[in-house]
């Protein structure tokens, strides 16, 4: 919701298919609690363990891989930790962790988060709660956007999609001072897979609807659509179906 293609996406398949979709933007575990609950049709989401799983314990049918976007480690341009540059995100971490550099945690059980906790768990530090403790983390339980505010505020680390912070970057009145520090690293990649719910658990679930809605944009069509989007003249996600789609 925060880097736009929910502005898109539902748009351009009513186009094609005249049915409408009504956007729930949550956490990828809420929305996948949602799917779990039949509360939903479909989900669409970014962490390809819990998906996997989601489909495998039967709830959703199968997953449509869609596109990809990436992970930054995005701070304050004095970079207390002197992480700037570096090409690994778990050696970025551990340097924040020891000097103890204020680092903003969404907490809220996201995709971001949970490549986040990931990451946390590949530096070696003693964890808590799947996560190093210490003052100088916070966690805020707020989605990307409301994050990025924050930690702009306290000059503050923080692990954010690529496309939330180009929004808040060059989209914003007020532009954020973070500034990109650490990028590339192949734990930074982020896929996002559609999932329709499993009609077989929760038979209320509009199957037909969500079936259309998760082989749309995986179509010539829907990849063409997605190669296409630019967020304030930048392209944030790239056909993962298609890659070679235009």
């Amino acid at each position: 919701m925060d880097s736009g293609p929910l502005d898109v996406l539902p748009p351009e398949f009513k186009k094609d298919s005249g049915i409408e979709v009504q956007a729930l933007a949550k956490g990828t575990g809420a929305a996948i609690r949602d799917g779990v609950d039949g509360n939903v049709d479909v989900i669409f989401v970014h962490d390809p363990e819990r998906e996997e799983k989601f489909v495998a314990d039967g709830y959703g049918t199968e997953r449509f891989k869609v596109m990809r976007n990436d992970f930054v480690i995005v701070g304050d341009h004095s970079d207390p930790a002197k992480i700037s540059g570096l090409k690994s995100a778990t050696e970025a971490f551990k340097k924040v962790a020891d000097q103890k550099a204020e680092f903003i945690s969404r907490g809220d059980d996201s995709g971001a988060h949970a490549r986040e906790v990931a990451i946390w768990a590949k530096t070696g530090l003693p964890m808590k709660d799947k996560a190093p403790e210490g003052a100088w983390r916070l966690s805020v339980g707020q989605g990307m956007g409301k994050t990025l505010i924050m930690a702009a505020e306290k000059k503050a680390y923080a692990l954010a999609d690529r496309g939330t912070y180009v929004a808040q970057k060059f989209g914003a009145n007020t532009p954020t001072s973070l500034e990109i520090l650490v990028q590339g690293d192949p734990e930074l990649f982020n896929p996002y897979g559609v999932i329709p719910v499993n009609p077989a658990k929760r038979p209320q679930a509009k199957i037909e609807a969500a079936k259309k809605f998760a082989e749309w944009p995986v179509s010539e069509r829907g990849q063409k659509v997605i190669a296409n989007y630019k967020l304030n003249g930048q392209q944030v996600f790239y056909p993962d179906a298609i890659p070679a789609a235009k």
